[in-house]
């Protein structure tokens, strides 16, 4: 990742002209990453479809999805996007629905890894969703066909093929087969 050292605020990278990359604002640096490559998009679409269908018939909340920003810490600006992101119907009710990003983190934050992810790089992003409010974090790994859930003051859960990932109490009634997660085609 390509990281430009002046910092920049929130605001400035919401009206930055956009240049067909994929940007996060990480404490006040904008981090660039390349678009996602093809399995990415295809398992991102297996679990936010299930996830939306879900949400909104349960009227819940709203499922966002991949490059809506999350402002997770200000001075300097932090401004991570989810693959997928869940916001609670509670939540905008009381913040509403901004033109821009969101000002708080998401209640759940779904990151399906790609194949130039590394283990520190995940690690620190759901590190910031946790320490900046997302009650659930999934971790979708492609190459293995696991699915890591952290929690605030959990330990981490690995889910493999033969398990059902299901949002617990921050998006109670969801659930899904793994394996169905991975199904190309």
């Amino acid at each position: 990742m390509a990281t430009v050292s002046q910092w920049i605020t929130a605001e400035e990278f919401f009206s930055m002209p956009v240049d067909g990359m994929r940007h996060e604002l990480v404490r006040g640096e904008l981090l660039t990453m390349p678009p996602a490559g093809f399995e990415h998009g295809t398992v991102t679409v297996n679990i936010a479809m299930p996830l939306h269908n879900h949400v909104k018939r349960m009227q819940q909340g709203i499922i966002v999805a991949a490059e809506t920003g999350f402002v997770l810490k200000k001075g300097p600006d932090t401004v991570r996007a989810p693959d997928v992101g869940f916001v609670s119907r509670e939540r905008l009710e009381r913040i509403g629905i901004p033109k821009n990003f969101f000002p708080e983190a998401p209640d759940a934050a779904v990151e399906v890894l790609s194949p130039g992810d590394t283990v520190n790089e995940v690690d620190e992003k759901v590190q910031e969703w946790i320490a900046a409010g997302t009650k659930l974090v999934w971790v979708v790994n492609p190459r293995q066909k696991t699915v890591t859930l952290y929690r605030p003051d959990a330990k981490p859960v690995i889910l493999t093929a033969t398990d059902y990932l299901d949002g617990g109490d921050v998006i109670p009634g969801f659930r899904i087969l793994v394996s169905d997660i991975f199904v190309i085609g």
